[in-house]
């Protein structure tokens, strides 16, 4: 075969002149002829001995060899291209079958005449071959391969000169021809193809058939699909080399080197050497012809020929094309599909990264395909293509090894460029983000890949910056490859530094992410990173100390010296946002998760004031030390500053203190148990094995050493407070080192601050009353003096609080150390001038010193009595107290003032028991209430306990050294404690005060005795007063007063014993669920509306929170617990402030949650819906609450179960404030949750929300909407697992979604319900299979009843064409719609086990389904499951065809077609039986029925089997076609527009017989059978139809009619003339004439059922009588025709029939202008002289005469 083969192939390229005559080719052909004899005689001679048996053969072998010689004979004398080509079309293909002939002979003498046609075909491009005919014989089966080889030679010839439309009708048998053949073949039909594609014509819709059937051949679409990516792939104009021998390279291994090392020829980047050759073929493509090849194969993808997913890849290369026209058609292509193509498919992916890659083997794995078959990597055009969709992707990130090649080629190949670059990195960022931390390979070559691209490239600065960031996303993934390598973060610190700030702005960005992976760094490696951070802190550049602080935060422990002192560095930074963050990482104390294991919040005291000073001694030899004026520090102000406040902060921890306030009020209240601990640490000096190195070695002597140095340079207040403080708690110890200082406190004294000067007056003292008598006296006398000097009120100002401070300071100490001896005369007297000199500044015209004074006087008061007259002229006790009663309410006096004067008040009945002025300093406390100064009423009611209980006070204590608690008052026997009286003033007058200010003032006076006084004997005995008070309080519309009220409820329980909270629990649930409240009378000072009150609900709305807080008590059957409650719920900011936080509610409320632990499974339900109640107070209040009970984390997960319980059950409460937090509880809680949590209750849960999403209330309907949303969202989420936990939730949800979602009536509901559905069938798959006989049909239903129903009374309103043309674009709407998709993602899962309940659901639904969405989705359901599963199908056909031909006869076309379309697909999959009987209803509704509706939907119906199911009608064609054939003689009516439907069934007719001649042959009996039952019909104008196709049957078969056909068709006509005339009735004439005249001669012969020719006359002349004018003269013409044919005599009849109508006609012209006349007048003339010719050729004299005159008179009429 390949030695032929080769013959062939070298004669095919030969060319001969065509100038070559045609003689010559007759010579040389008889010449051969001759030669052929003398060889045949010689071979005859050399065989006569040979066995019979042969002689068969060899007759046969000759016989073919006689054919051989005729046909090239017929070859030879062919002179024309049209002679030539007919010979070969007729011959060629029988030739090539000789190929196969087992004599060796004949096939030498085929390849003779194979040559020589070669040589005329090669000459003569325009000679057609016989494509068709060689295609079929190609594809048989049994055909010998010799015989394949040679016809696809000549189809490779002959389908190029092919017309296009030709090409394109024999595509698909180019690809059908492909199956099984070897794979050069294969190849060849490919590129015969492929330039055929870009002239192929698609169906628009869907529905219509494609050209292409490839369903059922996969390997073929495979391989197509592999061409196709080879052509795109190609380069225009590529001239494949062949290899010139290499010289060795370093880069041996590349695809290059290894090309040329094996001898191969270099491919083009993405195709191998093979896929080369096989797309440049015999003959390469031009690259305009490339170009059309490239636009073809995009249309073939966007006509959706094969499944888009084998197709992605090949728009991607596509859209790569340099050809802007292949590149802008992928593009739009891949963009209109963008949204539907899964980017995590697996088969898109893998082709994306084989083309990308090529088949570049891995070091680690052994290749295995042959050199040729290796595909190169694509070009970079491409590759920047491909990389944006991986980036879509998360699997394209996981696939390992694949990413990392891809990395690797993006930033280190040899073609790579900065876009591509850009790309990869971005891949990079994709794959950080995605891949599994798992995967320690892929992220060390990723971490490799980075930093070796960060050390060497620098050209495109962004491209730096990528890569640092994607660095720092990796380190987040995968911390565990960072923590060992602390050289990467110097390599980035030391980047920074050096780095333009763009970059540097990136490296900040990974650093800061890869902090998290050193925070577990132990010994050595901690070591290293503090070193690192100490050496970047101090940089110059921001970023690089803010990131070093970054470290020094989280990488080590709280209270790490090292990094503190670091930390403290920073604090002192001079940019904000370093200092910033550094002071907020000293001063927050960490949490217990972040707290590393067994660190604790901070250093301690000792270790960290010896690194301080350690640090400090280093720097002062640096230059880092810092110079102001002759001082020099070792830190600068800011940072030195910040020091002495963290060792302040760690002094408080270390001596046990959690206070981490800055304030100095706060700080103040840890300042005993800071004595205590300073107190430790001075005794521990003592013992010499604590003494280390140094002068100072005690850390409390180091630590005031630079609280003194800081103060020398630069001061500050904090700074002095700590000095005063730490001397203050251990005067005497400390106090000595600060006698030989006095100057330099008198200097600090005169400072130009307020605060300091206190601060300052304050530390002098101290250090001064530890002094002697005599010095002591000298001070003071020095103070006094100092007073008096008008020159500097600074000085003025220190002197006055230092005077004061002193002086309580000495009576303080005398009181406590010698309390029965008396004061000494001298310093009494000394004593009695300063307090007069104080007291002289009263009256100052500066407030400054006037506020100094009042706290001076305020002090010796609290100490001592007051060395001053009772009342009297001058500077009395009584004076004093009007004089500051007097500054309360004036409004010229500031805020501090006004404190002072209170707090002074305050303390005069404290030092004095026998004060004569007590009550009248309670009586005008009390009486001086100002509105809107709430923070003043906290300080008059500390003033009233004070004053009430009088020396008993615990303010008499020293604040540095003794806490409240601790104090013990001494006794004393004067009494000064008027608590009764201050009480019963509280109660009876203030708090029941129509004026809103004073209820409050009073409410906050009386929160204050009780809190204060708790255990005082008065406040026992009236527990219920005070509570009832407190609860009228409660009403207030004002938020701060009822809280306080609340907070004073809670307190007055805690105080009663167990008969007494008993009552009170009673009594305040009554009042407040009953809603009684205090009656405030109305005077004409009552304040009605306060400002912001004002259009607040006047029904005790301020109690909603407390009758909240009470039901949800009683709801637990412990009232009592509301006290509890009202504890926990504090939210108002004031208990923040200083005055606030001193009633310590924290405290308590962390009391309450202790007592409350035990109710927590009740509580936490409806403490958790309560957090989201649409009233903010409540909100607040619960709010509070639950973060005061809930410190486990995990207690929602806990009560799960009864929280979901409570807020189900509430969801449908009666008020809607419980519906709408119902709502979003739920939407919190469900949000997360996994499948089996929420399942058991997911129905409920969905139709209780469907409810309330129809709420009377917008905010509810608004809130169950969002919580649907989110309950959507889930359940989505849940269907994606797998398992049976998403087969559960999918049984459990759909029933809902399908009975009570998509048929509500509320519209939210249903586009809820839809949108869920649809994401459901997205993600639950094959477990939606199940429910498919529910889902379907219910999503069938919605198609039209979430249709506008506006559509409907506009189509009822509508012209037939508007009708029309608007149901098509309904049903094209409603088949895109998402019902649609969804019923198509289930239709994918359908079986067999399905279908027995689908199916008659299907049914009933055609059968009662109303609307055109229904209709027309159950017609597209059908055809999808006729394609899904059509054996499976087979059992329920027959019903389905039967509820689609019910309702096809719909008053909508668009209902019909679709109807008719699914009928059409659907007798595919019946059975015969089934098929027979719709087809025989079809015939009978055509014939019977004579609405117009029947026959349409007939038609349509027929033309579908036809158009969709060919085989199935060529199966039924006896009858099918001859109704098609009837059907197709429909007269066509304009208004009708019917034609259409004729050229339907014309079209049914031609497509499924050999030619009509040929047709009505083969069906004949069944043609004239149908024809006789449309004469018979009583519709008449069936009958003209049947007329006109028996004509049609006449004429096609005239001249070839024979019996017994001839005696029928005869028979039908004549039968069909009896009766009266109709329309129409004429073409029967016609035909009996013409059958008649063209059929006499076998008309003679006689036959059974065959009418005579006098039978036939007979019945003609009959109906030339009929009165029809119009219907005799067609009669006439027929009866003429016969006569002349027959030469039968019937003149006489014939007379008697034509003269009187032709007198009728000659008078009537004259007398009668009718119109009947006018219009037949010149056709009858015309018609009769034709008729009257024919009489005069008649050979009877007296009938030729009488036609002749008649004749002559006629043409003689005008």
């Amino acid at each position: 075969m390949e030695k032929y083969g080769k013959v062939i192939s070298k004669h095919c390229l030969i060319k001969y002149k065509q100038t070559q005559t045609v003689s010559k080719i007759k010579q040389s052909t008889r010449e051969r002829e001759r030669e052929r004899e003398r060889e045949r005689a010689r071979e005859s001679l050399d065989r006569s001995g040979s066995a019979a048996r042969d002689f068969t053969s060899n007759m046969a072998a000759q016989d073919e060899l006689n054919q051989l010689e005729r046909v090239f004979l017929r070859l030879g004398h062919a002179e024309t291209d049209e002679q030539l080509q007919d010979i070969i079309s007729k011959f060629l293909p029988p030739v090539l079958l000789k190929l196969s002939s087992a004599q060796e002979g004949v096939r030498k003498k085929v390849m003779e005449l194979l040559v020589h046609l070669n040589k005329r075909i090669k000459s003569r491009p325009k000679i057609q071959l016989p494509v068709e005919t060689l295609l079929v014989q190609y594809q048989d089966p049994a055909a010998a391969s010799f015989v394949t080889n040679f016809t696809i030679i000549y189809i490779k010839i002959g389908y190029p000169r092919l017309e296009v439309s030709k090409q394109c009708e024999l595509a698909p048998t180019l690809l059908t021809a492909m199956e099984g053949k070897p794979q050069p073949q294969q190849d060849s039909l490919m590129h015969l193809l492929i330039p055929t594609l870009y002239h192929m014509k698609y169906p628009s819709e869907p529905s219509k058939a494609s050209p292409f059937v490839l369903t059922e051949r996969p390997r073929t679409v495979q391989l197509l699909l592999e061409f196709m990516l080879d052509v795109l792939l190609m380069p225009y104009g590529f001239v494949l080399n062949e290899p010139r021998p290499a010289p060795s390279s370093p880069q041996g291994g590349s695809g290059t080197g290894a090309a040329a090392a094996q001898g191969l020829p270099q491919p083009p980047p993405g195709m191998s050497v093979y896929a080369v050759k096989r797309v440049i073929g015999e003959a390469q493509w031009s690259p305009e012809q490339l170009e059309q090849c490239k636009l073809g194969i995009v249309k073939f993808i966007e006509a959706e020929q094969v499944p888009e997913v084998e197709t992605v890849i090949h728009l991607v290369v596509a859209s790569s094309d340099t050809r802007h026209s292949v590149a802008t058609a992928a593009d739009l292509e891949l963009k209109s599909k963008q949204s539907i193509i899964d980017w995590n498919n697996p088969l898109i992916i893998n082709k994306m990264y084989k083309v990308y890659l090529g088949d570049i083997p891995l070091k680690t794995k052994v290749s295995i395909l042959k050199q040729e078959l290796k595909h190169e990597p694509v070009s970079t055009r491409v590759k920047m293509k491909i990389l944006p969709h991986l980036l879509r992707s998360r699997l394209a990130a996981e696939c390992f090894p694949a990413n990392i090649q891809v990395v690797y080629d993006g930033l280190f190949g040899a073609n790579t460029n900065n876009k591509l670059l850009s790309l990869t990195l971005q891949f990079v960022h994709h794959i950080c983000m995605v891949c599994p931390d798992s995967n320690k390979p892929l992220g060390l070559m990723l971490l490799n890949g980075l930093t070796k691209l960060i050390n060497e490239y620098k050209e495109d600065p962004k491209l730096l910056c990528m890569a640092y960031s994607a660095v720092g996303k990796l380190s987040s993934r995968m911390p565990q490859l960072f923590t060992k390598d602390i050289a990467l973060v110097q390599q980035f610190f030391e980047s920074m530094c050096k780095e333009d700030a763009d970059v540097r702005l990136a490296i900040q960005e990974a650093l800061s992410m890869m902090v998290g992976a050193y925070v577990h760094l132990q010994g050595a490696l901690l070591n290293l990173m503090e070193a690192l951070v100490a050496a970047y802190i101090t940089k110059p550049e921001v970023q690089v100390r803010q990131i070093a602080m970054k470290f020094a935060i989280t990488v080590f422990a709280p209270d790490h010296v090292a990094s503190r002192y670091l930390l403290l560095l920073a604090a002192g930074d001079p940019r904000e946002e370093v200092s910033g963050e550094a002071r907020r990482a000293l001063r927050s104390l960490p949490s217990t998760k972040t707290e590393k294991e067994g660190s604790r919040p901070m250093p301690s005291f000792p270790e960290m004031v010896s690194y301080i000073q350690e640090k400090a001694a280093q720097r002062l030899k640096t230059p880092a030390k810092y110079i102001v004026g002759t001082y020099t520090l070792p830190f600068n102000p800011a940072t030195f500053g910040e020091i002495v406040l963290y060792l302040r902060m760690c002094l408080a921890y270390s001596a046990g203190a959690t206070s981490t306030s800055q304030s100095l009020m706060d700080m103040q209240d840890d300042a005993p148990l800071i004595g205590r601990y300073v107190q430790s640490l001075l005794s521990n000096e003592a013992s010499p094995s604590s003494a280390t190195k140094g002068g100072e070695a005690n850390p409390v002597h180091i630590y005031m050493a630079l609280l003194q140095q800081l103060l020398s340079a630069v001061g500050g207040i904090p700074v002095m407070y700590c000095l005063l403080e730490v001397v203050s708690v251990c005067p005497e110890k400390l106090t000595p080192n600060f006698v030989d200082k006095i100057d330099w406190i008198k200097g600090l004294m005169n400072t130009n601050k307020e605060d300091m000067r206190e601060l300052a007056a304050q530390l002098y003292a101290v250090v001064v009353s530890t002094m002697s008598g005599n010095e002591l006296r000298t001070a003071v006398q020095n103070l006094i003096k100092t007073t008096k000097d008008t020159h500097s009120p600074e000085t003025q100002h220190g002197a006055i609080l230092a005077l004061g401070y002193m002086v309580g300071r000495y009576m303080n100490k005398r009181r406590s150390l010698m309390p029965t001896e008396p004061t000494p005369k001298e310093n009494e007297e000394l004593i009695a001038i300063a307090t007069k000199a104080i007291g002289s500044f009263l009256d100052s015209e500066s407030p400054l010193l006037t506020v100094a004074a009042v706290t001076a006087l305020g002090e010796i008061g609290r100490n001592s009595v007051l060395l001053i007259p009772a009342d009297g002229n001058g500077f009395t006790k009584l004076s004093l107290v009007d004089n500051l009663l007097a500054r309360i309410p004036s409004g010229k006096e500031t805020g501090k003032m006004k404190e002072r004067a209170i707090q002074t008040l305050g303390f005069l009945p404290v030092g004095d028991g026998e004060f004569p002025h007590q009550k009248k300093i309670l009586q005008g406390l009390m009486d001086s209430v100002e509105a809107k100064q709430v923070e003043l009423q906290f300080t008059v009611g500390e003033a009233l306990t004070n004053a009430a209980i009088g020396s008993c006070s615990g303010a008499a204590r020293d604040v540095w050294t003794c806490t409240d608690d601790q104090y013990c008052p001494p006794d004393s026997k004067y009494n000064n404690d008027i608590v009764p009286w201050v009480l019963n003033s509280v109660l009876s007058k203030y708090i029941s005060s129509p004026n809103p200010h004073v209820r409050q003032a009073a409410c906050i006076w009386l929160l204050s005795l009780v809190k204060k006084l708790s255990h005082h004997k008065e406040i026992q005995s009236h527990l219920k007063e005070i509570q009832t008070a407190f609860i009228s309080i409660l009403s207030d519309p004002d938020e701060l007063s009822q809280d306080v009220a609340s907070k004073g409820l809670g307190m007055v329980y805690e105080l009663g014993g167990e008969q007494d909270q008993q009552e009170l629990v009673s009594t305040l649930v009554e009042t407040l669920m009953t809603g009684k409240r205090a009656k405030h009378t109305v005077s004409e000072d009552t304040e009605v509306f306060r400002g912001e009150s004002l259009g607040k609900a006047p029904d005790g709305q301020g109690l909603s929170t407390y009758k909240e807080l009470c039901a949800l008590a009683s709801d637990l059957n412990q009232p009592d617990l509301v006290y509890k409650f009202m504890n926990l719920a504090n939210h108002h900011a004031m208990w923040n402030s200083r005055k606030g936080a001193a009633f310590g509610f924290n405290i308590i409320a962390a009391k309450a949650g202790e007592q409350l632990a035990p109710f927590l499974p009740q509580l936490v339900p409806r403490l958790y819906r309560y957090q989201f109640d649409p009233n903010l107070a409540i909100r607040q209040a619960m709010t509070s609450i639950w973060d005061a009970l809930v410190t486990d984390k995990t207690i929602v997960e806990k009560y799960f179960k009864e929280i979901l319980q409570d807020v189900i059950s509430s969801l449908t409460s009666n008020m809607w404030r419980v519906r709408e937090s119902s709502c979003l509880a739920l939407n919190d809680l469900i949000r997360g949750r996994q499948a089996d949590e929420i399942i058991d209750r997911l129905s409920e849960i969905w139709e209780t929300l469907f409810r309330v999403l129809d709420d009377i209330k917008e905010s509810v309907r608004k809130a169950a909407d969002l919580t649907l949303k989110t309950l959507s969202k889930v359940c989505v989420r849940m269907c994606e697992s797998t398992g049976v936990t998403a087969q559960r939730t999918v049984a459990v949800l759909l029933p809902t979604l399908l009975d009570k979602g998509i048929v509500s009536n509320v519209t939210e509901v249903r586009t809820l319900s839809i949108q869920t559905l649809v994401k459901i069938s997205k993600t639950a798959g094959s477990r939606l299979k199940p429910h498919a006989p529910r889902l379907i049909p219910a999503l069938l239903e919605a198609l039209s009843v979430l249709e506008p129903q506006v559509l409907n009374y506009l189509s009822l309103r509508a012209t037939e064409q508007e009708k029309s043309a608007m149901d098509a674009a309904r049903l094209s709407a409603a088949k895109s719609s998402p019902m649609m998709e969804t019923i198509n993602m289930c239709l994918q899962h359908l079986d067999v086990s399905v279908l027995g309940e689908l199916v008659p659901k299907l049914c009933d639904l055609l059968k009662s389904g109303i609307g055109l969405g229904t209709k027309g989705g159950c017609a597209s359901v059908i055809v999808s499951l006729t394609v899904q599963c059509p054996q499976d199908l087979t059992p329920y056909s027959g019903k389905l065809m039967s509820a689609l031909l019910n309702g096809i006869n719909d008053r909508s076309s668009v209902i019909q077609k679709s109807f008719a379309f699914a009928i059409g697909h659907l007798v595919r999959t019946a059975k015969d039986g089934s098929v027979e009987k719709l087809l025989q209803k079809l015939n009978t509704w055509y014939l019977e029925k004579e609405e117009a509706l029947y026959r349409s939907s007939c038609c349509l119906v027929v033309h579908a089997i036809s158009h969709y199911s060919p085989d199935v009608l060529k199966a039924h064609a006896g009858v099918a076609l001859p109704l098609a054939f009837l059907a197709m003689h429909q007269e066509p009516e304009e208004e009708k527009g019917e034609s259409a439907e004729a050229n339907l069934w014309s079209e049914v007719w031609q497509e499924h017989v050999p030619g009509s001649f040929g047709g009505i042959r083969l069906y004949m009996t069944e043609l004239i059978a149908i024809t006789q039952r449309a004469l018979q019909s009583q519709s008449w104008k069936m009958k003209a139809q049947g007329a006109a196709a028996m004509a049609t049957i006449a004429k096609q078969q005239t001249g070839s009619l024979v019996a017994p056909h001839l005696g029928m068709v005869l028979s039908a006509l004549l039968q069909g003339l009896a009766g009266r005339t109709w329309a129409g009735k004429e073409e029967l004439l016609k035909a009996v004439g013409s059958v008649v005249s063209k059929c006499s001669v076998e008309l003679q012969k006689p036959a059974a059922g065959q009418p005579t020719f006098s039978e036939v006359l007979d019945l003609v002349l009959k109906e030339c009588k009929k009165e029809s004018l119009v219907y005799r003269m067609a009669a006439l013409r027929s009866a003429a025709d016969i006569l002349e044919s027959t030469q039968e005599d019937r003149f006489q009849e014939i007379t008697d029939i034509v003269l009187p109508l032709i007198k009728k006609v000659l008078q009537t012209l004259h007398a009668h202008k009718s119109d009947q006349w006018e219009c037949l007048f010149e056709r009858s003339r015309q018609q009769l002289q034709r008729s009257l010719a024919t009489m005069e050729t008649d050979n009877r004299p007296d009938l030729k005469d009488k036609a002749q005159t008649m004749r002559r008179k006629i043409q003689a009429l005008p």
